[in-house]
């Protein structure tokens, strides 16, 4: 056993070791290349020209090795030329005519940005490899009394796995027995530790920090919430955004170009400007150098990695640069009310009771006998009764439940009537308090009545709660000039109050799943962009129709895969995050992309002026592209 837990990790260290290999490759290449041109450089200096000339061309060789093989094989896939060819050609012209350092240097630089660019991917991509490092890689399966440790992979649906204290949650399930508190910050960003009980969910990498308890495997390991938020990323990475496809586009047609110009600079300044075949020569292997578009190129794309990378850290999980980019642009959110704007869950937020009558009493005796209903509104009167007042509940003699109206219990020897108004009688009800409910009702809470023998004996007033950060995400939307808007499949007084809470521009009540996207078609043709944000089923055609659809992270499979962005940790201020991100983004694309052309223009001019030579425009083209790769860096800081 310990001889196969060394060998095992013996594997692992050497995996590790090839990985960072693979990753620092280019750089090594690049930093080899350069000490040789150093060496080279020194050595010519005391007429060692065989020596040195034999030394530039290593230089060349493991230097532009990986940048030459990326080129070619890209030439012949896309059966089209690329800055990758140019830049050989460049070297290899320079050498020709005798400028060996210079077309060394032209590699090493060239070698050097092509490291910094791996550089970022692999930045890009560090959230997901600490993200997947918290997915445990074996679990102990339960068969009868018998534990044994198996590998994740080789579990099934209904599983019975035994989570000790300690141990990260191996898997996506359900509690069968036991219980705990489990520390979930990393999936829904919880900073207090959350208790499990009994038919609770689990989610997979979450850590079990205090009793052992037994779980049920609810969901293949391939579909846990961890697979899904790497699965996010990484498609988010491979996905390109529109200003990266036009400079793909535009890079094939621009080099076809630069060829053509060089091709006529190789004689036509001879000829019409009087210069010798050298200097005509030498003129247009800078033109090939100083042309490349190589650091317009690589303008957006590091920039786009490291702003997926960004929001991946805070939460932000963006399918595509597409996506990203687009909320630049955006006038208008739409935001569902239920599990988006509110927590989905009412809670009690009036009790009014009866005068000389208790009303902890009286909570005793309404949530011992709703504690047997499955009503949600009967649900939050007992979680109320029991969490937030501390209260013992009693044993009810009789109940008989009245399906669309209330309940009827009889507690202590006495009858209780509990539900709606027209149950307990009317005119009582809105009598009740100086007509107490019907206020409460206007403030859009949802109305429950109680009635003992004496009449009625209180009323508690419910309500969808809005989230505490809804109302600070919707100010900072509104303050970035962007419109807001709730639908709801709520009633008008309902959403009035909700949209008055939440301080919304405009609200939209009684919709359904159809009406709501015929709202967001409305959206988009008067504001352009609109961004939908939801968590439920009857959102995903919404989410889908709106040109930015966000959803919540606790929301339904449905509305998570139909989204375009995920908000992980449930929070609507990272709304506002996302698009302060992409205007930060695509503020630092046009910073670079206007430095990289006036950096080729200022370049080529100089050429024809012939009052640049070969070194300053290696170092002016690949430092241009160095800087701009550096910049678009600057988007991975908060």
């Amino acid at each position: 056993m310990e001889q196969t837990l060394a060998k095992k990790q013996e594997n692992q260290s050497a995996s590790s070791f090839l990985a960072g290999m693979q990753a620092h490759g280019e750089l090594i290449a690049a930093l080899v290349s350069g000490v040789l041109i150093l060496a080279a450089w020194l050595l010519s200096k005391q007429d060692a020209s065989t020596l040195s000339i034999t030394l530039f061309v290593l230089a060349y060789v493991i230097g532009g090795f990986a940048k030459a093989k990326e080129g070619i094989e890209e030439t012949i896939e896309n059966k089209e030329l690329n800055v990758e060819m140019l830049m050989i050609i460049a070297a290899v012209g320079a050498a020709v005519i005798g400028y060996w350092a210079e077309g060394a240097m032209l590699i090493f630089i060239f070698a050097l940005s092509g490291a910094l660019e791996t550089y970022t991917m692999n930045k890009s991509s560090r959230e997901i490899s600490a993200l997947m490092d918290l997915q445990p890689q074996e679990a102990t399966r339960l068969n009868g009394d018998h534990e044994e440790v198996v590998a994740i992979s080789e579990l099934r649906v209904n599983d019975t796995l035994l989570v000790k204290p300690g141990e990260r949650v191996p898997v996506d399930g359900i509690v069968l027995s036991g219980e705990t508190t489990i520390d979930q910050a990393a999936i829904t960003g919880e900073s207090v530790p959350v208790l499990k009980t009994a038919d609770e969910e689990v989610f997979a990498g979450t850590v079990n920090l205090k009793g052992a308890i037994v779980i049920q495997m609810t969901k293949p390991s391939t579909e846990t919430l961890f697979q899904k938020i790497i699965q996010l990323v990484q498609s988010a990475q491979s996905e390109k955004s529109p200003s990266q496809l036009f400079i793909e586009r535009f890079e094939g047609t621009y080099v076809k170009v630069v060829l053509s110009v060089v091709a006529i600079m190789l004689f036509l300044p001879h000829y019409v400007l009087g210069w010798s075949w050298t200097e005509t020569f030498y003129r247009a292997m800078i033109l090939l150098v100083v042309a490349s578009p190589c650091a317009l190129v690589a303008s957006i794309t590091p920039a786009s990695l490291s702003a997926i990378s960004n929001g991946a850290r805070k939460g932000i999980l963006f399918k595509g640069g597409v996506h990203l980019e687009r909320l630049n642009h955006l006038n208008a959110v739409a935001f569902d009310k239920t599990g988006t704007l509110t927590k989905g869950k009412p809670e009690v937020t009036d009790v009014l009771v009866r005068d000389g009558v208790s009303e902890d009493e009286f909570l005793i005796k309404i949530a011992s006998i709703e504690r047997h209903s499955n009503h949600p509104l009967a649900q939050s009167i007992v979680q109320f009764a029991k969490d937030k007042k501390n209260l013992q509940l009693l044993q009810p003699e009789s109940l008989e439940d009245v399906p669309g109206f209330g309940v009827i219990g009889t507690i202590q020897g006495k009858q209780w009537k509990i539900g709606k108004a027209d149950f307990i009688g009317r005119n009582d009800a809105m009598s009740f308090k100086n007509g107490s409910a019907t206020a409460l009702a206007s403030e859009g809470k949802t109305v429950v009545y109680a009635r003992d023998e004496h009449g009625v004996i209180g009323i508690l007033a419910l309500k969808d709660v809005v989230r505490t950060e809804a109302v600070e995400a919707i100010k900072v939307l509104k303050s970035l000039g962007i419109h807001t808007v709730m639908i709801t499949g709520d009633s008008e007084k309902t959403a009035e109050a909700i949209a008055k809470e939440c301080m919304v521009d405009e609200y939209i009540s009684e919709c359904l799943p159809e009406t709501k996207v015929d709202k967001v078609k409305e959206l988009k043709e008067k504001y352009s962009t609109v961004a939908m944000v939801g968590d439920g089923i009857n959102d995903a055609p919404a989410l889908a129709t709106s040109n930015v659809g966000i959803a919540m992270g606790e929301g339904t499979d449905v509305a998570l895969e139909t989204a375009d962005v995920v908000l992980m940790k449930n929070n609507l201020s990272r709304i506002a995050d996302a698009v302060k991100l992409s205007k930060r983004m695509n503020s630092i694309v046009k910073q670079n992309v206007i430095f990289s052309i006036s950096v080729i223009f200022l370049l080529i001019a100089s050429n024809f002026l012939q009052v640049l030579d070969m070194p300053f425009g290696v170092i002016g083209h690949e430092g241009s592209t160095i800087l701009v790769i550096l910049n678009g860096l600057r988007l991975l800081k908060s």
